[in-house]
């Protein structure tokens, strides 16, 4: 798979993981992929404050992103 594949992946998944953070003030943006394997996001709005927000990350973003590109180990929050 290529960069732009890969990204083009990633960006899916998060399209389709938005609804659920927008319709609780929240959202999220793709930051960076490093390696390949590793995919750097910030969870904004709601979300920075939001106390279950790594729980959402591991359970809904990251799963989400690894059912569009397997090859994706992490996937980490950045402020």
């Amino acid at each position: 798979m290529t960069t732009e594949e890969l990204t083009s992946n990633v960006l899916r998944a998060l399209d389709e993981i938005r609804p659920f953070l927008n319709s609780d003030g929240g959202d999220i943006t793709l930051v960076s992929i490093e390696d390949d394997k590793h995919v750097k996001v910030r969870l904004e709005g709601a979300c920075t404050s939001c106390s279950v927000n790594q729980m959402t990350l591991k359970a809904g973003v990251e799963t989400t992103i690894k059912k569009f590109a397997p090859q994706i180990e992490t996937v980490v929050n950045i402020m």
